[in-house]
């Protein structure tokens, strides 16, 4: 009997080779209909025999591209039209759109091999790709998916691409961004006062002599810039230091290839797999041999990351050595993506500058990933992760824009029960991340034509994505929910393991604005996604001279020896070398007695600041995190007892735990005993809740260790712990739970 079907498909399914793929699977089983891109996803209408049909609804999923991503499907039976043949037709927009927008996905297999042949007709072109592979989110302009929608749009398909790219038996058949080096973009190089040097294979040949030579050279590629060189040679990692005014914050360094990275580094297999997935993230792995010296100073690991470009390959294979390839921007500041503005703002940084000219429509850095727990968490979801979306475990009301935080920046667009996350912002924290902040939050709505309901942000008064999002509500007449930071970290958990009901979330990190108007940090919530309860927190010290503690950790210590010695702290401050003088501890005690410029702050992340001040290992930061980084890397797991702590009135005093710690003279053994406090810590308030499922959240959670132990003493005790996964458990990830803090209304 002869059936017509419609399956219409939401999901990843544009950019990776769907539509060739339903053409040869009709093809093969004798089918006749279309496929068609819509801003939905791919509309599919197949008429044939039901013996026929079946089979074909049957191998859409077990045979479906490997980059493709089913997020639901529905079947409509229809009267047979009398179709004769098969056909891939042109694109067209209807309804909504809610296709996903894939990724920027790293060089294949199959077109490296093409890349390296010399009888190849794409032998070593820099852009070389295949419906398996090449750049997506970043060229992408609107739904849906096809070429005159991309930054290709410009480059027209010689008559052999033209051939490949209607060939349902070729790799690149509907491949939008096919190109070769007769049609194709191409690269050139410039010095740093702009004046063109070469373009193409010559460019390339004298780029790679000049990162021999030890020059610093900045490098376009697929969301942004690269500032590049040579990762053994020390002279040139201090000057990119210098030029790019980043004193001690670690450089990532890019491998030719896995073995290359095992001469410096020992990655384990689940790390190894990372290394090598169509993602390419940075992933922090324990260092073997040292680099130069400056490129991740102190630390115990490095962030390595693979080529994931075809001009990366093109590079690292003729280069003898791995190379540092670091954001192209001034620290602090966006990263840069358009050949004008790299010219007129890396000049000052590099010596020579590698353009092309495929434009990048957004900016879109290096992911970031660490094995926590034993789990690969993002610390950075970026290139490679954004924007595919997170299922949401119930559904939201309205159309939600949330904005994020501060520090570490995303934002999030919520419909329905999906939450598209935005790529890595950065720190919002000064006019020109504050533009492009706000150019990424209309570019992700124009391109989902997404018009917000509600938008969420942090309660804190004074961030910037605060006041944009007051600004931006008042403009548009819709309401704007405020919630807390804490509360967002714990549901931004919950969601991502699809969790409902309530939960212990243990909620610690550097900071984040409380309800009571201080500075919270080390919070254990019950919660859900109508609301919370602060059920524990750490006991609240002074910060003395505010934001000057989070950059000076021995002000934390002193703060927390006032609490415990009172005026007899001097003596300990002067013997472990804070770095003051008699007087101005004097000054300090004054300042920290009367509370002036001393706010309140209950931090787990500052008590770790404060260790690191104590056992000598470092005063002063350069960058966030530091210190707590260099305690973690002092614990040894064969440590396995701990400090004394308190419990009363919802309160975890540390007065203890520091006590005992100034009696510690090994260094390796206070950290490890102090890591494994706050996981007894965390064990006797869950006990003390006693809700089954424990989520843990903040940027604390980046401490492996501390994570480790925290899901090994829960879980003995018949806990759930749920940990982060898909989105960073720091502050790049609480966007998500802002989301679900909209179910409140």
């Amino acid at each position: 009997m002869r059936k017509r079907l419609r399956v219409e498909l939401k999901g990843a399914v544009q950019g990776v080779g769907f539509r060739p793929f339903v053409y040869r699977l009709a093809k093969e089983l004798r089918i006749s209909g279309f496929v068609i891109n819509d801003s939905r996803g791919v509309l599919i209408e197949v008429e044939g025999n039901e013996k026929d049909l079946i089979p074909f609804l049957r191998l859409l999923h077990e045979k479906k591209p490997p980059l493709a991503h089913l997020f639901s499907q529905e079947i409509t039976e229809l009267p047979p039209k009398g179709y004769e043949d098969f056909e891939i037709r042109e694109s067209e927009e209807r309804g909504e759109k809610e296709v996903f927008v894939l990724p920027d996905i790293a060089t294949c297999d199959e077109c490296l091999r093409e890349l390296f042949d010399p009888k190849d007709r794409r032998y070593m072109y820099p852009f070389i790709n295949c419906t398996n592979c090449g750049p997506r989110f970043t060229i992408i302009k609107r739904l849906p998916y096809d070429r005159p929608n991309t930054t290709m749009k410009v480059f027209r398909m010689c008559p052999e691409c033209e051939k490949e790219y209607e060939n349902s038996l070729d790799r690149r058949f509907h491949a939008q961004p096919n190109a070769c080096p007769v049609c194709g973009p191409w690269v050139s190089l410039h010095s740093s006062e702009g004046e063109l040097i070469a373009e193409r294979e010559e460019a390339i040949r004298v780029l790679l002599d000049g990162i021999r030579e030890g020059k610093i050279v900045a490098l376009k590629g697929i969301g942004g810039f690269h500032l590049v060189c040579d990762a053994t040679n020390e002279e040139s990692v201090r000057l990119l230091r210098e030029r790019k005014r980043r004193q001690e914050k670690p450089f990532a360094v890019m491998f030719r290839d896995l073995s290359q990275v095992e001469e410096y580094a020992s990655p384990t297999e689940l790390e190894k797999a990372l290394l090598l997935s169509p993602e390419r993230p940075i992933v922090l792995i324990e260092k073997k041999r040292e680099l130069a010296p400056s490129v991740a100073p102190g630390l115990k690991r490095v962030g390595a990351f693979l080529p994931y470009s075809p001009l990366h390959h093109i590079i690292l294979r003729e280069l003898e050595f791995p190379v540092v390839a670091t954001s192209g921007n001034l620290s602090d500041e966006p990263i840069v993506k358009d050949n004008e503005e790299a010219l007129e703002r890396l000049s000052a940084f590099a010596d020579l500058i590698l353009l092309h000219n495929r434009e990048i429509k957004r900016r879109c850095d290096d992911s970031v990933v660490k094995v926590i727990g034993g789990v690969p968490t993002p610390i950075r979801r970026s290139r490679g992760y954004a924007p595919m979306p997170i299922e949401l475990p119930v559904k939201l009301p309205k159309k939600v824009l949330a904005v994020g935080g501060m520090l570490k920046n995303t934002f999030a667009l919520g419909m329905g029960e999906t939450a598209f996350l935005s790529q890595h912002v950065g720190d919002v924290e000064n006019l020109s991340t504050l533009d492009v902040f706000e150019e990424a939050v209309h570019d992700l709505m124009s391109l989902y034509d997404f018009e917000p309901e509600v938008v969420v942000c942090d309660m804190h008064p004074r961030y910037e994505t605060t006041r944009w999002a007051e600004e931006f509500t008042k403009e548009r007449g819709i309401p704007l929910l405020k919630v807390q930071h804490h509360h967002a970290h714990v549901l931004s958990c919950m969601a991502e393991n699809g969790i409902t009901g309530k939960v212990l979330g243990i909620a610690w990190d550097g900071t984040g604005y409380g309800e009571d108007g201080t500075l919270w940090g080390g919070e254990f919530l019950i919660s859900d996604y109508g609301g919370y309860k602060r059920f524990f927190h750490f006991k609240p010290f002074k910060l003395i001279g505010g934001e000057r503690a989070v950059r000076e950790p021995r002000r934390v210590a002193l703060s927390l020896l006032f609490e415990v010695l009172g005026k007899d702290a001097f003596g300990v401050a002067l013997e472990r070398n804070f770095g003051f003088s008699e007087r101005e501890l004097e000054n300090l005690y004054r300042t920290w007695e009367k509370g002036i410029n001393s706010p309140l702050s209950s931090s787990a992340g500052r008590l770790f600041d404060a260790v690191a001040s104590l056992l000598g290992i470092r005063q002063v930061i350069n960058y966030e995190g530091q210190a707590a980084m260099l305690v973690e890397d002092m614990y040894d797991p064969m440590i396995r007892d701990t400090y004394p702590f308190e419990l009363g009135e919802g309160v975890v005093d540390w007065r203890p735990t520091v006590e005992a710690l100034l009696r510690e003279e090994d260094p390796t053994l206070a950290c490890s005993r102090f890591i494994n406090t706050l996981a007894r810590v965390a064990l006797v308030v869950a006990k003390e809740a006693g809700f089954e499922k424990v989520c843990l959240s903040g940027g604390v959670f980046q401490n492996d260790p501390l994570t480790m132990k925290v899901k090994e003493l829960l879980t003995e005790e018949g806990f759930e712990v749920y940990t982060h996964g898909r989105v960073p458990p720091n502050d790049g990830g609480i966007s998500l739970g802002q989301l679900l803090c909209a179910l409140e209304l």
